[in-house]
């Protein structure tokens, strides 16, 4: 690569934004955490530019893929720091940050990408056969981690035993591997829409493809890092704010899911609504197929309760979110109607939170 080309924006806001966050200066008055959010903007936007580039090499689906086991690695490793660093005081936390990260993927990420495709094009047409394999998938974990443990009896309340854990997690791991197995070898053709002129598609070279993986997943990991260190700052301005300390866990969470979301809205912009849904339904699977496991295994090793279930208003909207994807997707063509829905949806979510 030419030098010329280092000093593109993309490489520049990562450099920045790692040598501030090092530097000590977040957290030091409302100054500095407002350049730390300039910064962590300008990582999302670079850590998009970086998923296309390998996207555009490795080719669909493996970019989508590369892309949500990134974000979903890092937000593991979010999730793991604060609960071992939080003890008995964060044996919530896993759940709510899953249920938040799924309530606005599914009806956040996906409704703005139908919503903006809707208006531009009328109709977008994607593999249903896609959409149904996801969908298969993401139920069957979400009732095995997230409302199962409500109805179990060998422990009170929505916990799972060591012994009920450790299957759920193999569960979740062998849905996970299965479906992975036919997203990428067996049915790789449902995921995939031909291009109208293959010719003009760019294609980067190996040197560029693998700088950009490695400033991508620099710039995923300084927007979790980011997100870390201005959880502090976020939630002072909640409980300033009057609001519940739970949608701290959402702001998070939607910092987190930045650079996916944008990526996921920007295909749909392009009229590339298959990989809005590989971008949007396999990081909600990956973001519940993995990080149950991992946590898991933390709360096993480091004998941290771990509640799992959700309440019955919580069990309620994920039900209706579901179930408004499912009749979304049955079709295989969107229109604004279905994206309007479902960011009613979000907006019901994000309010039962603030006014539970």
């Amino acid at each position: 690569m030419k030098i010329k080309e280092l000093l593109h924006y993309t490489y520049i806001f990562p450099i920045l934004a790692v040598g501030y966050y090092f530097s000590g200066f977040m957290g030091t008055g409302i100054v500095f955490d407002v350049i730390a959010g300039i910064l962590l903007t300008g990582s999302v936007i670079s850590a998009v530019h970086h998923a296309e580039v390998v996207a555009h090499k490795v080719g669909e689906p493996f970019g989508t893929i590369i892309l949500a086991l990134c974000i979903t690695i890092l937000e593991v490793a979010l999730i793991i720091s604060l609960m071992v660093a939080g003890g008995d005081q964060a044996i919530t936390l896993a759940r709510d940050t899953v249920f938040a990260a799924v309530m606005l993927i599914l009806n956040g990420i996906l409704g703005i990408c139908i919503l903006v495709g809707g208006v531009k094009y009328y109709e977008q047409f994607f593999a249903r056969t896609s959409a149904t394999t996801y969908l298969v998938s993401i139920v069957s974990i979400l009732i095995l981690t997230l409302v199962l443990p409500n109805f179990t009896s060998s422990v009170n309340g929505p916990f799972y035993n060591q012994a009920q854990l450790i299957f759920v997690s193999i569960a979740c791991l062998v849905i996970y591997g299965i479906f992975l197995m036919v997203q990428t070898v067996r049915h790789r053709n449902y995921f995939i829409v031909p291009e109208e002129h293959p010719e003009e598609h760019y294609i980067p070279s190996f040197q560029k493809t693998v700088i950009s993986f490695i400033f991508l997943v620099i710039c995923l990991a300084i927007v979790v890092l980011m997100a870390k260190g201005l959880s502090s700052t976020i939630e002072n301005m909640v409980q300033s704010l009057g609001a519940p300390k739970s949608l701290v866990g959402v702001i998070i969470a939607g910092m987190v899911l930045l650079p996916e979301g944008m990526a996921a809205i920007r295909a749909a912009r392009s009229n590339q609504i298959q990989s809005s849904l590989n971008l949007a339904l396999g990081s909600a699977l990956a973001s519940i197929g993995l990080t149950i496991p991992a946590v898991s295994v933390v709360c096993i090793l480091y004998d941290i309760p771990l509640v799992l279930g959700l309440d019955k208003k919580d069990i309620i909207l994920l039900s209706l979110s579901v179930f408004i994807v499912m009749l979304s997707l049955s079709r295989g063509k969107t229109n604004i109607l279905y994206g309007t829905v479902l960011l009613v949806n979000l907006a019901a979510y994000i309010f039962t939170v603030i006014v539970p």
